[in-house]
């Protein structure tokens, strides 16, 4: 128990910590002459008690040196300090007459060691790396004189001792510029991540969308193909065969309702669970062991269609493929044979042939009926099935049949998966 609430109050202050950190942050990026203002004053406070008081002089390489520079020093390092932001190479160039005038006159200021300490560290994180080899020179220069004047002050302690804060400060600036980079890296990252995220989201709506669209087109245009069939046939046997209207509207009816439930699982799917009164009723897409029931309610539109089965394979044997096949080949059949019921003319005929090898799944549609308007004819049928075959890798040709003959070929053919061949 005593632990959580160590690890709780250690996260707790943790926070705090990041917060305060990060609203500071934030106030400097939208004030920045604030923090400069307030660093250089304090700067220029500190160098002021240290003048007046005199104790600069039991650190200078020269305690008898005149005021004059002292004073100089302490107002002027300050005043470099507030153009470390933007211009840290100037600031240096600005600091580089006042290190030189320490330097030769032999006084010595803790206020000016801190000035190139924040600059050292600015150019660091700021300016290339070459930059700091110009730095040293410019920081070195100083020191140099200052130890070939006072030889015999200490002078070669003083210039180690500078010389290794220089290196320590530009490797810290140099650390945090790292750091910096690689967290502006990871969130440029988890942009590109999200705007990507994003990008699959809107593809994948669309690719829904197409698919919604496909399957609509399939169904309602299949069915009320076959109903406007019936109907028409019915109104004519009405008057001759009223056995033959009874039997067509009851073909109509049975249609209707195969459509209207297909209709009703297909929008089902898309309803929210938590906002449909009752869940959608699930059932597999059809495939081949439907296409006795299609080819039947073509038929009784008033389409005769023969269908065969070639190859080494008997339709059971076809009904094992896999099921993304099956249901393309039962679309495309159902397509083709929609298409030849609303162009093809009354006295049009089909063949269904279906063949499976180790090798691919063909399905070849032909019908006997006129061609003249079907190129013409538009919308998203044969789309459809070209976006389903191409889904598994397939070709579908599908065009008029060479000439003398009259009528319309629709050929189809899906290679196998390696794990689906015999």
């Amino acid at each position: 128990m005593s632990e959580g609430c160590v690890e709780g109050g250690d996260s707790s202050l943790t926070q705090r910590i990041n917060s305060a950190t990060q609203r500071i942050g934030a106030f400097d990026k939208s004030h920045p002459l604030v923090w400069d203002l307030l660093l250089a004053g304090s700067l220029l406070v500190g160098g002021a008690i240290d003048v007046s008081g005199g104790g600069w002089r039991s650190v200078a390489p020269n305690p008898d040196v005149p005021l004059w520079p002292a004073l100089i020093c302490t107002v002027g390092f300050p005043l470099t300090v507030l153009r470390r932001r933007t211009h840290p190479l100037g600031a240096l160039l600005a600091m580089f007459p006042l290190a030189l005038t320490l330097g030769w006159s032999g006084a010595g200021l803790q206020t000016a060691v801190f000035c190139e300490l924040i600059v050292i560290f600015n150019i660091a994180l700021r300016l290339p790396m070459r930059q700091l080899a110009l730095t040293g020179v410019l920081l070195g220069i100083p020191l140099v004189v200052g130890a070939a004047r006072f030889p015999e002050n200490g002078w070669a302690i003083l210039l180690q001792s500078s010389l290794t804060s220089f290196a320590a400060v530009a490797l810290l600036g140099i650390a945090v510029r790292t750091r910096q980079e690689y967290t502006a890296s990871l969130r440029e990252r988890a942009k590109q991540l999200e705007i990507e995220r994003d990008q699959q989201a809107q593809l994948a709506t669309a690719a829904e969308r197409t698919r919604i669209a496909r399957e609509m087109h399939d169904i309602l245009g299949h069915n009320l193909s076959v109903i406007t069939g019936l109907a028409d046939g019915g109104s004519y046997a009405a008057k001759k065969n009223p056995q033959r209207a009874t039997e067509a509207l009851d073909a109509i009816a049975t249609t209707s309702r195969q459509a209207l439930t297909e209709l009703r699982r297909l929008l089902g799917i898309l309803q929210n669970d938590d906002l449909a009164d009752t869940p959608a009723e699930l059932a597999p897409q059809p495939g081949l062991g439907e296409l006795d029931q299609l080819i039947a309610g073509v038929r009784a539109a008033g389409l005769p269609v023969q269908v065969t089965v070639t190859g080494d394979f008997e339709l059971e044997e076809l009904e094992s493929a896999p099921r993304g096949r099956q249901l393309t080949v039962y679309r495309v059949v159902q397509e083709a044979l929609t298409n030849t019921l609303k162009h093809a003319g009354p006295d049009a005929t089909a063949t269904v042939t279906l063949s499976r090898t180790p090798e691919s799944i063909t399905a070849e549609i032909i019908d006997t009926g006129r061609r003249a308007t079907r190129a013409s004819s538009g919308g998203r049928g044969i789309t459809g099935m070209r976006e389903r075959t191409a889904l598994y890798a397939g070709t579908l040709d599908v065009g008029p049949l060479p000439p003398p003959d009259s009528g319309w070929r629709v050929h189809l053919h899906l290679p196998n998966d390696e794990d689906d061949r015999l």
